[in-house]
């Protein structure tokens, strides 16, 4: 029998009402200190009551003195979880599953440094702003550890149903992975299994602190797109059955890269056009085809047809969207009545604005 979007299924002891997750999209609406705000609770309530099946909060700080972009959520400190308890309860309230994304952004960041201090693997400039972050040292890389495992720790206290480490899009994680910017000497440079070694420590102290039991799944690159300079499809098939071995409960892939002159954004524009759609399909499903825990595809998914293609023809099992729930939260129950049903979202990357990232449609619509 063929396997169809909306249908239901199970990661481990987690029932899923359907195929679907909410890709984690920064908002910008927490407040200075990362304190979840009412314009928050009414995104991700829209969210939940749109019929996704999945959804995962964006990405959050997980150190005080850490903040990546302007309005992130943090998940720092213990102040934080009632806020974040408030988001879980509107999640669930509409049968939906809630996650959240932590991470450390380092010099891929939003927001002017201020002379604090800043963490790289090494201290190479970013090409997005080019700012060279403080080469970490081991016991840098140590409290980068110990704030995932308490972070993990407060997302369970704050009723998530599990988290999800961020490793792509060049922030701290997807740095340590990439030879551009690891030029390290020490244990976490040079060979896959040195540039991974950040990774697995994480995993370690995450299922020990939150318990083996709680659901760890990752988000990271299928191929960076950057020659010699990324992770190859090679690479991040070693590292994900690594992380199988260990215990993460799923890997939702992106790729591409961070570099302005390569063009090989994750966030490709323009895809109306159905052969635009889907763009990481390839490379992802290689990388599934020899993995036994779920694999999650992002990257412009924009129409039933297609997904239910790469359902039935790969070993891919689930669709995260971002800009086009970010556009149209309520896009999952609309395809459910008219799965012909074209999304509204033009992939114009125009979604980021001062103040609060919403879909210019309804930016323009509120002047």
């Amino acid at each position: 029998m063929a396997k169809i979007i909306f249908e239901p299924t199970t990661i481990g002891d987690l029932e899923l009402k359907n195929r679907l997750w909410r890709s984690a999209t920064w908002l910008g609406m927490a407040d200075d200190e990362g304190f979840v705000t009412d314009a928050v609770k009414v995104q991700y309530k829209r969210l939940a009551e749109g019929g996704v099946g999945n959804v995962i909060v964006e990405f959050t700080n997980i150190l005080e003195e850490e903040k990546t972009y302007p309005g992130i959520l943090s998940i720092s400190t213990d102040k934080h979880i009632d806020g974040l308890k408030d988001l879980t309860n509107i999640i669930h309230a509409n049968n939906a599953n809630a996650f959240i994304q932590i991470g450390y952004g380092g010099s891929t960041t939003g927001i002017p440094t201020d002379g604090r201090v800043v963490w790289g693997p090494s201290a190479i400039k970013n090409p997005t702003n080019n700012f060279a972050p403080k080469e970490m040292t081991h016991q840098d890389i140590k409290t980068v550890v110990d704030g995932m495992a308490q972070a993990a720790l407060r997302a369970k206290k704050a009723g998530f149903d599990g988290v999800q480490i961020h490793a792509a899009h060049g922030y701290l994680f997807s740095q340590f992975l990439s030879p551009f910017f690891n030029r390290r000497k020490d244990e976490y440079g040079g060979s896959i299994e040195n540039r991974a070694r950040i990774f697995f420590e994480t995993m370690e102290a995450m299922k020990a602190t939150a318990g083996k039991d709680f659901p760890v799944i990752i988000k990271m690159h299928s191929d960076d797109q950057w020659g010699d300079n990324g992770l190859t499809v090679k690479e991040s098939l070693w590292l994900s059955k690594e992380l199988e071995k260990r215990g993460i409960d799923a890997i939702e892939f992106s790729g591409g890269n961070i570099d302005p002159e390569t063009g090989k954004s994750a966030l490709q524009p323009r895809l109306t056009k159905l052969e635009k759609q889907s763009y990481f399909k390839n490379p992802v499903a290689q990388i599934a085809e020899q993995l036994t825990i779920p694999v999650i595809l992002v990257g412009g998914n924009r129409n039933v047809g297609i997904m239910e293609e790469i359902l039935n023809s790969t070993n891919i099992s689930y669709f995260a969207m971002s800009r086009t729930l970010h556009s149209e939260p309520d896009l999952p129950n609309k395809w459910m009545e008219n799965p012909e049903k074209k999304p509204r979202c033009v992939s114009c990357n125009n979604c980021w604005a001062p103040g609060g990232n919403i879909c210019i449609i309804d930016r323009k619509k509120k002047k």
